[in-house]
């Protein structure tokens, strides 16, 4: 059956019972599903176990499946006795699940089944003893009491709770006085599904305890849970109460057994078919019956757990000697003897106990011994049963029937006294109750009386607190100045609108036509089209120029800037209701805006004057009041006429108070809201519209500005490189100047007149030669930023006109390719320790010490390095010293070898794998470095960019606690990188597991890469197993739990990205060291240890095959 209102933690909804009754009489554990009911062998026979199921949610829409197969069990005469059910399969009818029993049960139908167990009221005769039914065990209450359900009526429960689940959600709740026989529909607290109930108590306003009669157990809910359901669910409860036959609860036992014998019967009835022979039905409605389970008596093995006590039912008693009077006139009938006085007298008295004890004794002695309404067995059938001779009667002798009368009367007397001493004690118990009735009438009469005395001065405090009320909202009001402000915005929007200025159309097209004839410049190679175009772009700019000049004159007569303010401010004031979408008219929504805000208006304004009126009425009717009570006053007046209207006078003052507190202008219908909304929507639209339009009148007016400007400079003359040749031609007599010096201080330095003065100032001479072509390159370079800047805006026919000045080759190379500069001028010391792979020279430029690495490229592959190092040092540009990248100082030649070198910044000592090896970074320190390093991996990911080289010597902990990432092998690929054999540390591969299975490079192999060395950082000495994958085992290390969070989410397959890496809650206290191009000044070389030395030496070869940056 289905288990109803049944919690899930403990087998069932708690309760109302004595607080010290508290244990839930079902067994823990959820309840299976209706549609897990099963066949369980026991006993040598198959059993249905009927397994309750709850329903899912308030709308029942979980669809329950019938029991598939039915299998009734043997009776008590073997024959297969169980409700009957419809034969057939489960089939739709209307739109909802019904569901038959594919085999047919013998014996009674189940509609008889229910009209014996529901209609009858029974006697404890033989009859009664043929109404034979099975149930299921649902709730328990005590030892000897226990609900059930039919199984018959499994498809009507299931029935019923569908429909309470359509109509309960639509249902009306119990307000005022409930019925309490009457059936409602309410919401169990545990599933949240909706079950019949009937309501015992009101426990108060909001709440009343009820009991689930289809079920039996009970709880507390509040009102708003407790519908109305319709009269066709009103039928009678699917549940009833049995109560186990000739046992009761012994009056001295204690609260642990009275819990133990509710968990014993429920071990025993509890979800389980039972057999139950009704043997009576008692005035609550409980029937009393004799129950089985699998050929055990249920009360038999209660009665020897010691829960419950063998009890003399009184109406058994007068049963018995009933039947035997009806044998005795029998008998004396047929032997023509009279039947004695005692005999009458003593059936009267039984009879006159009996409903004595029925109509007064108490509820609890009636529900458990007596039956009512009693139905008699034929006599001849009690004659059949005693079997008593004809003779019987003729023998008994006087002297034996007389014990036998006083032993009757006997226990009569002791049955009638223990009867006194229950009906006193119920006389007692009503007495407390009328006591407690009289003294909560007595306060309740003292508290009515307390407030008709203080009832003026308690309604005139009322209306004080509301009239007080009213003040400061009207104050409010006032100072809100309801819609006044969208109404000045829309003012605003409507009034002061600016226009496109005419000339803009016009500049927009000139300006297309300008730039796309400097694009065809810029695209041409052959000289005499190239002057062609050049003259054709040159009128284009003539009529642009008059354009421009025309905009600019037009733009100036325009408040922009005090326009652009005042939108501003109006968007700042207004409430973001919305993001403020494009309305359909904008004319129309301002105008049912104006309407619905002058309907408000005087709705407002009516109701104020009506509060007025009646404020203004109170008050004459005090000076009234005050006149007839002023004993100095002359003016009469009648006392009847002006007191009388008090009332009237007072309800009409409080009326109006609160009827314009309601009125709250704040407060608005859903018809106001969006009318309010459309014109706050379209004040948005149009002052996001005409600032957009304000944005772009202000950029094309800068940019005719400038290009005013511009060709008022350019117009009657071209650019020249004069500047530039002249830098050059200055660069190249100083270059021979140092080469003539260099090469004294080489013939010197073999001569045999060497003297260290003289060495000491040639090397002084050098050394300011130097120098000086240092300045000039500098200079040099600004005259190309200055050239660069003129083709990619005015002049990009510049390179084309003087190929010999390399403008081409500068910008192509991002501003880091020099041909002054030379490797040969420099005064560079080889590190042949750590040039296996290619040159590696040490310098110094402008105080700060530089590192040039050698690049061996031909004709084919220098154009493919020159734009890698390029598209490198756009990358570092964007964001220069907090890049987080090392920064690319020049590129340039060497006429003694075919090589490439590449000037970058030198930090001796600073990579990761010198610091851990001298002295191990601090995981404050780690944390510091390698928030740097996501910075300069988030840099080169935004640009497109693959380090594909992240390893121990190409990481640099600058002060230990400022992170750079180095460059790598511009002549290599990602792949050929990231395959090099310096991609270790320690024993832990930085090549990710896609690499491994082939993938190319990308951006999450670097974060791979970049986990493996903060985990390398983090660990410091501890040992670390490695996975199937490659992957370290981080979970079994000791370190920081935010720092093992990060990595575990670096190793997966869906990597974290540099961008959210920096936002990990690691680095969120990190604070971020600007990085310092000063790097030779700021780390100067330090005596090596030892361990140092060996370290060098061991990863010098690796360094160079990656192409980063060497710290030795």
């Amino acid at each position: 059956m289905h288990a109803g209102p049944q919690l899930r933690n403990g087998g069932k909804a708690p309760c109302l019972q004595d607080p010290r009754r508290s244990r839930r009489s079902a067994p823990a554990g959820r309840l299976p599903a209706l549609e897990d009911r099963v066949l369980r062998r026991a006993g040598g026979r198959e059993q249905l176990l009927l397994h309750p199921a709850g329903m899912r949610g308030r709308g029942c829409q979980r669809r329950h499946r019938p029991p598939h197969d039915w299998q009734p069990g043997p009776g008590p005469r073997g024959s297969a006795e169980a409700p009957a059910g419809r034969g057939g399969r489960m089939r739709r009818a209307g739109g909802g699940p019904w569901w038959e029993h594919v085999r047919p049960r013998q014996g009674p139908s189940a509609r008889a089944c229910r009209s014996a167990s529901e209609s009858a009221v029974m006697d404890g005769d033989k009859e009664h003893d043929k109404v034979v039914e099975h149930v299921v065990g649902t709730h328990v209450e005590d030892a000897v009491t226990f609900w059930a359900q039919n199984v018959s009526r499994c498809n009507d429960l299931l029935k019923l709770t569908c429909e309470l689940a359509d109509a309960c959600p639509k249902a009306n709740a119990v307000f005022g006085k409930p019925d309490f026989g009457k059936i409602y529909g309410g919401c169990f607290s545990e599933d949240r599904c909706w079950y019949r109930c009937t309501i015992q108590q009101v426990i108060s306003d909001e709440k009343c305890q009820v009991l689930y009669i289809d079920y039996g157990n009970s709880e507390v809910l509040n009102r708003s849970d407790i519908v109305e359901i319709p009269l066709d669910l009103q039928c009678p409860s699917i549940a009833k109460k049995y109560r186990l036959q000739g046992l009761q609860i012994p009056a001295d036992q204690n609260v642990n057994m009275f819990d133990e014998g509710k968990k014993f019967l429920s071990s025993l009835v509890f979800e389980k078919e039972i057999k139950i022979h009704q043997k009576a039905k008692l005035e609550d409605g409980a029937i009393v019956a004799q129950a089985e389970h699998e050929k055990i008596d249920i009360g038999e093995e209660v009665a020897k757990a010691g829960f419950a006590q063998r009890c003399t039912s009184p109406g058994y008693t007068k049963e018995a000697e009933e039947k035997k009077a009806d044998v005795m006139q029998m008998q004396n009938r047929k032997m023509k003897i009279s039947v004695p006085l005692w005999l009458n007298r003593s059936d009267h008295t039984m009879h006159s106990s009996q409903r004595g004890r029925v109509e007064q004794g108490p509820a609890s002695t009636r529900n458990w011994n007596f039956p009512v309404n009693r139905m008699f067995a034929p006599k001849e059938k009690v004659l059949g049963f005693t079997s008593v001779p004809d003779t019987s009667l003729a023998q008994v002798r006087p002297d034996q029937k007389l014990p036998e009368e006083n032993e009757v009367l006997k226990r009569e007397n002791l049955d009638l006294l223990r009867r006194q001493k229950e009906l006193e004690l119920k006389v007692q118990q009503l007495k407390c109750e009328l006591q407690k009735e009289k003294e909560l009438s007595r306060k309740t009469t003292e508290s009515f009386e307390k407030t008709l005395h203080t009832y003026i001065g308690t309604k005139m405090r009322s209306l004080a607190a509301k009239v007080k009320a009213l003040k400061e909202v009207r104050h409010a009001n006032k100072s809100s100045r309801f819609g006044e402000q969208l109404l000045e915005a829309i003012k605003v929007v409507t009034e002061g609108c600016l226009t496109v200025p005419c000339s803009l159309e016009k500049l927009k097209k000139i300006w297309t036509e300008y730039d796309s004839a400097q694009e065809r410049i810029q695209l041409c190679t052959n000289v005499d089209e190239r002057d062609e175009l050049i003259s054709k772009r040159d009128k284009v700019q003539q009529k642009l120029y008059s354009a421009v000049k025309e905009l600019i004159l037009e733009v100036d007569q325009l408040p922009l800037s005090e326009r652009s303010r005042t939108l501003q401010e109006l968007s700042a004031s207004l409430e973001m209701y919305d993001q403020g979408s494009e309305a359909g008219d904008s004319e129309k929504v301002f105008q049912e805006f104006f309407k619905w805000k002058s309907i408000k208006t005087e709705k407002l304004i009516c109701v104020r004057n009506d509060t007025d009126t009646a404020l203004r009425i109170l008050a004459d009717w005090f000076s009234g009041v005050l006149k007839c009570f002023d004993l100095m006053s002359e003016a009469s007046s009648e006392l009847d006429e002006v007191v009388g209207k008090a009332d009237e006078i007072l309800q009409k003052v409080e009326l109006a108070v609160c009827e314009e507190l309601d009125a709250d202008l704040n407060e608005h219908d859903e018809a106001g809201k969006r009318i309010i909304m459309n014109a706050y929507n379209e004040v948005i639209y149009k002052v996001r519209q005409e600032q957009s339009m304000i944005s772009v009148i202000e950029n094309r007016y800068l940019a005719s500005v400038e290009f005013k400007n511009q060709a008022e400079e350019w117009m009657n003359r071209r650019p020249n490189i004069n500047s530039l040749l002249s830098i050059k031609k200055t660069v190249k007599a100083l270059k021979a100047q140092l080469r003539w010096k260099l090469v004294e201080k080489n013939n010197f330095e073999e001569s045999d007149d060497y003297s260290e003065c003289e060495m000491t100032r040639i090397k002084e001479e050098i050394a300011e030669v130097r120098n000086r072509v240092l300045q000039e390159i500098a200079k040099e370079q600004e005259e190309y930023e200055k050239l660069t800047c003129l083709v990619q805006k005015w002049f990009p026919e510049l390179p084309l006109l003087y190929p010999e000045a390399g403008i081409l080759n500068y910008m192509n190379s991002s501003g880091l390719l020099t041909c002054s500069l030379e490797r040969d001028l420099l005064d560079a010391e080889p590190m042949k320790a750590l040039s296996k792979k290619r040159p590696l020279v040490c310098s110094e430029i402008w105080g700060q010490k530089v590192l040039l690495k050698g690049y061996s490229a031909d004709v084919s592959s220098e154009a493919k390095v020159v734009e890698n190092v390029a598209k490198y040092h756009r990358a570092w540009n964007q964001q220069k010293e907090k890049s987080g990248l090392l920064q690319l100082l020049f590129l340039l030649f060497c006429k003694s070898d075919p090589l490439i070198y590449l000037m970058v910044p030198y930090y001796p000592g600073a990579s990761l794998g010198a610091v851990q090896a001298d002295t191990p970074l601090t995981l404050e320190e780690s944390l510091k470095v390698m928030r740097g390093v996501a910075r300069g991996l988030q840099t080169l990911h935004g640009a497109n960019i693959v380090h594909g080289s992240l390893n121990g010597n190409n990481v640099f902990a600058v002060d230990r606690k400022q992170g750079i990432v180095g460059d790598f092998d511009f002549t290599k690929s990602e792949e050929q990188r990231a395959a090099a054999n310096t991609m270790v540390i320690g024993t832990l591969s930085l090549i990710s597991p896609e690499l491994k299975m082939g993938q190319p490079a990308s951006p999450a192999s670097d974060m791979y890469a970049y986990g493996c060395l903060l985990f390398w950082l983090c660990i410091q000495n501890q040992e670390f197993g490695i996975k199937e994958d490659g992957t370290p085992e981080v979970e079994v290390v000791v370190m920081d739990d935010k720092v093992k969070s990060l990595l575990l989410n670096l190793f997966c397959c869906n990597r974290l990205t540099a961008e959210q890496v920096l936002r990990d809650d690691c680095f969120l206290v990190v604070d971020e060291v600007p990085v310092s191009t000063q790097a030779g000044e700021e780390h100067e070389p330090h005596e090596e240890h030892d361990s140092e030395k060996t370290h060098k030496k061991k990863k010098s070869s690796d360094t160079e095959e990656s192409g980063a940056n060497p710290t030795e």
